[in-house]
């Protein structure tokens, strides 16, 4: 490790704002900045400076010098904010898009240090802004983002830029948190083959090794760290503060008290995190090793739509096909996860025309009313549809299985090959290993298109404006022409569940439609539906 004085930053109100739209309570800062002094930080940065003015924002969003005057900041401690290089590059001169940002010289203002967050394609466009800083007085840091990836020519030639211009201290950014203690110590070697000022790292946690990658980095000369309380940033979390802290005591050979840190930790942090769910996981260490951004996954995380099948199918597609940059429309296109294809060889009116059937969906309801149900289909003989794996009616009581969902179906092989059911698939989107796996199951193989806002019944196949197997479902009883379709299981969601509104769009989407069959709840059920009592029945 270099001799070199370490700085220990922590960026706990400026990552961790991602969660909480950058609105700390005043009172967790004020502990927060206590336990940051005792436990021996250096720089503490307190948020974003940002031009965006759509949507709410808490105060740390803007860290105005107005604000920051009046915190009770340590005299320990320097401040520090950060800028996203995409609010400076492309837009013209960037003194002109910085001085609105930064109205006051450094000497008149409680901020000393600013770090600039950049893409590689952004990096030397946007390091004019360090002369612009300097001379107002300000110490200026660039963190390179997503370099894990890169070449050692890439890297070099950007230590080879860095070099050229007046920075304190060049970081680089385990972006995605893939990589492990010798990429970092590598990494390192080639930055410092041009650039011989002081290095920065900040990692992130998606494989459990953003402390070791950070200790190898200060191991291989890098004297600038960071961490966050209890890790808390966007998708799994960052380096720990918490933990750091021991580290660079130990280092520094220099006591610190980490009471006020725990008493905070126990007190603030950790009712956040169990209320908003940052920390490393299997969805975030895939994420981690397959080079996916972790916002993907915290996005999934935090919608109840996504389920665990739905998360995996999108680290998949995204595996394939990229996932390094986050967007929302990728995101919605990986959850599809269908290829290009409609197909379809089986046309359903072969089973179902002019013929009632009952759907089996997945809720409670099926096992709760399971004896008026079979009784209805022995009477009856409605032809008998189960989603995925329904298990809660009496095997020879169903006459067929749907399932359109390559993740779900991948899980479920084994029991779809035990099971006797027919099964309903858009068989020519689903990869050769689920095609294998599924070898020797009688397939009906019935095409799906995914297109927003779109319902279509065609002879072997549909269009449907989301994936779910309810959807292809009851387009498969419209395309069959059945004479209507009794849906039992179907108990629905709490009010505030997004999947209530989702539902809702999309039985009304499918009822507006031609073709579509009349429905009717037989079980109790929180879906705008019409229903009728299994027991009237």
């Amino acid at each position: 490790m270099s001799n070199e004085k370490l700085t220990f930053l922590d960026c706990t109100l400026r990552d961790g704002g991602y969660y909480n739209d950058w609105d700390f309570e005043p009172g967790l800062v004020e502990r927060y900045l206590d336990a940051m002094s005792s436990a021996g930080v250096d720089v503490i940065e307190m948020g974003l400076r940002t031009l965006r003015q759509e949507g709410f924002r808490g105060a740390y969003a803007y860290t105005s010098d107005e604000f920051l005057s009046g915190l009770p900041i340590p005299e320990t401690v320097n401040v520090g904010v950060m800028v996203n290089a995409s609010e400076l590059v492309g837009h013209g001169n960037i003194a002109q898009r910085l001085s609105p940002l930064f109205p006051a010289a450094c000497q008149d203002s409680p901020v000393d240090l600013v770090r600039i967050a950049c893409h590689v394609h952004e990096f030397e466009e946007a390091l004019e802004a360090s002369h612009w800083l300097k001379d107002r007085g300000y110490r200026v840091g660039f963190n390179l983002m997503q370099i894990a990836d890169r070449s050692q020519v890439e890297v070099e030639a950007l230590a080879r830029a860095a070099a050229s211009y007046p920075l304190d201290v060049l970081y680089f950014a385990d972006s995605m948190g893939s990589m492990d203690p010798e990429q970092t110590g590598r990494i390192v070697t080639w930055l410092r083959n041009h650039w011989h000022g002081a290095l920065g790292i900040h990692t992130h946690d998606n494989l459990g090794m953003a402390l070791q990658n950070t200790l190898a980095a200060l191991e291989n000369g890098v004297t600038w760290a960071d961490a966050t309380v209890t890790g808390m940033g966007r998708g799994p979390g960052n380096a720990r503060t918490e933990e750091l802290a021991i580290e660079v005591a130990h280092r520094r050979r220099e006591p610190v008290s980490l009471v006020p840190l725990m008493k905070v930790v126990r007190q603030d942090f950790r009712p956040m995190q169990e209320r908003f769910g940052w920390g490393t996981n299997p969805f975030y260490y895939l994420a981690g090793k397959y080079g996916i951004h972790p916002t993907y996954i915290q996005e999934m995380l935090g919608d109840s739509r996504y389920s665990e099948e739905d998360v995996l199918a999108v680290i998949e597609h995204l595996r394939i096909n990229g996932g390094k940059k986050f967007s929302f429309d990728t995101l919605d296109t990986a959850r599809h996860f269908y290829g290009s294809s409609r197909g379809g060889t089986w046309s359903p009116s072969e089973r179902l025309k002019d013929r009632e059937v009952m759907l089996l969906g997945t809720g409670p309801g099926v096992a709760r009313y399971r004896n008026a149900i079979e009784s209805y289909i022995r009477r009856y003989q409605p032809v008998v549809i189960a989603l995925n794996t329904q298990a809660e009616v009496s095997s020879e009581l169903i006459d067929l299985r749907v399932a359109c969902h390559p993740v779900r179906l991948l899980a479920d092989c084994q029991a779809h090959t035990a099971l006797p059911q027919p099964l309903i698939t858009p068989w020519s989107v689903l990869t050769d290993d689920l095609r294998q796996a599924l070898s020797g199951k009688d397939i009906l193989d019935f095409g799906l298109w995914v297109e927003q806002g779109t319902f279509e019944f065609d002879k072997t196949s549909c269009t449907l404006p989301t994936s779910l197997v309810v959807a292809y479902a009851l387009a498969i009883t419209a395309s069959g022409d059945a004479s209507r379709v009794l849906m039992a299981g179907f108990d629905g969601y709490s009010a505030d569940d997004p999947r209530t509104q989702e539902m809702r769009e999309l039985l009304a989407q499918y009822t507006n439609t031609p073709g579509a069959r009349e429905l009717l709840a037989v079980t109790p059920t929180r879906h705008e539906l019409p229903v009728r009592s299994i027991f009237s029945m």
